[in-house]
């Protein structure tokens, strides 16, 4: 009103029926229900009070979008069923990690299940792995898809024997006295290890299929993992990755940023692949696996596409030092939500996590799954 000195309003008709209220020159409350009100603002002038006027006009209450969705849970009895939200917080080697795995609005909306999952495991010989994977939608079964990859390929390195191989392999890999075919060797047996994991991976698919009377490709589901040590030499940090998942490492500062897995977008996709797709299995199955050392880093990522889409849109940006500057920024609590995860005092970490992933983003209301080493 202040560009109106001399106006004064006496009172709004039908305001009450909008749950508002006219006082002091303002109108506050929450509106109830969303509608079109009409409105008839009676107004007169401070040199003429007597003569009353009334402009009528429309108020429009639109609900907000969030409210629209419906949260319906799954039916506990259903033989592949999952809880709707589930988080983690633990050790990690000489780190820590935290994980959410959340439903999306999406699936909410029909009652239907998360079909993310993940797996984190403390394993012998001072390895620990996490696990990450995205069911399908189009898939029937596909939360049981990503439920047994995750806990199938964590369950084939929580072997001593396989996990003696690696050691032995790797110290070979960064022994400077090796000579370079000892190395290459070495390497191609570290890559092969990986490699029948992930075939083990496939074949626990196969049979799951099989003992539910169900084609594999119900069972659709993307996986990531990451294996990791510390050695005298650094953390050694072996990964695979099938599917549109990525698995980042970050340097202290955000000095440098890897993408430790080739995703399957862009020149690589024709088409999303999965872990249950035999093609895979094919001369170029080498590229999908990474053997990484570092001697330190800030921080170790694996995420699915309901994060990373909202959150980098594209590729590229996941190799971007600034891009995940503003994607910590926004853990850190400059949000929308003002929801912080505080990896300090981190007593609760999990429940941060889990409600900053509540986070809105219109048009991606995917399964969210998110997995921070730190």
């Amino acid at each position: 009103m202040d560009d109106f000195p001399n106006i004064r309003i006496r009172k709004i008709i039908n305001l009450e029926e909008t749950g508002l209220r006219f006082e002091d020159n303002k109108i506050s409350g929450i509106p109830m229900v969303s509608n079109v009100y009409h409105l008839g603002i009676e107004f007169y002038h401070t040199g003429d009070e007597k003569n009353i006027e009334i402009k009528n006009i429309d108020l429009f209450v639109n609900a907000d979008p969030k409210d629209l969705w419906k949260n319906i849970p799954g039916d506990p009895g259903d033989i592949f069923y999952k809880p709707d939200d589930i988080s983690y917080q633990g050790k990690f080697l000489d780190k820590k990690i935290v994980v959410t795995s959340k439903r999306g609005r999406s699936h909410a909306h029909e009652g239907k299940f998360r079909e993310d999952d993940f797996a984190v495991n403390e394993l012998p010989a001072d390895w620990c792995i996490v696990s990450v994977s995205d069911g399908a939608g189009s898939a029937k079964a596909a939360r049981e898809g990503s439920r047994v990859a995750t806990t199938s390929v964590n369950s084939f390195f929580n072997s001593s024997e396989v996990l003696a191989e690696l050691d032995n392999n790797i110290n070979i890999i960064y022994t400077p006295e090796d000579s370079t075919r000892d190395k290459d060797e070495a390497r191609r047996n570290v890559i092969r290890t990986l490699y029948e994991g992930v075939l083990f991976v496939h074949t626990a698919l196969d049979k799951t299929a099989t003992d539910h009377d169900l084609s594999i490709s119900d069972l659709h589901a993307t996986l990531i993992f990451a294996l990791v040590k510390k050695f005298s030499f650094g953390y050694i940090i072996l990964s695979f990755g099938v599917g549109d998942c990525p698995v980042n490492l970050i340097s202290t500062g955000f000095s440098e940023v890897q993408l430790l897995n080739r995703m399957d977008v862009g020149e690589f996709s024709g088409g999303t692949r999965f872990i249950t797709m035999k093609d895979i299995f094919n001369d170029q199955m080498a590229a999908r696996f990474s053997i990484t050392c570092v001697n330190d880093f800030a921080y170790l990522v694996l995420m699915t596409d309901g994060i990373y889409d909202p959150k980098f849109s594209t590729e590229n940006k996941l190799e971007d030092k600034e891009s995940w500057r503003t994607f910590f920024n926004d853990l850190a609590g400059h949000n929308d939500d003002s929801a912080k995860v505080d990896f300090i005092n981190d007593t609760g970490i999990d429940a941060q996590l889990s409600l900053w992933a509540d986070f809105w983003s219109r048009g991606n209301h995917d399964d969210r799954t998110l997995a921070i080493i730190y």
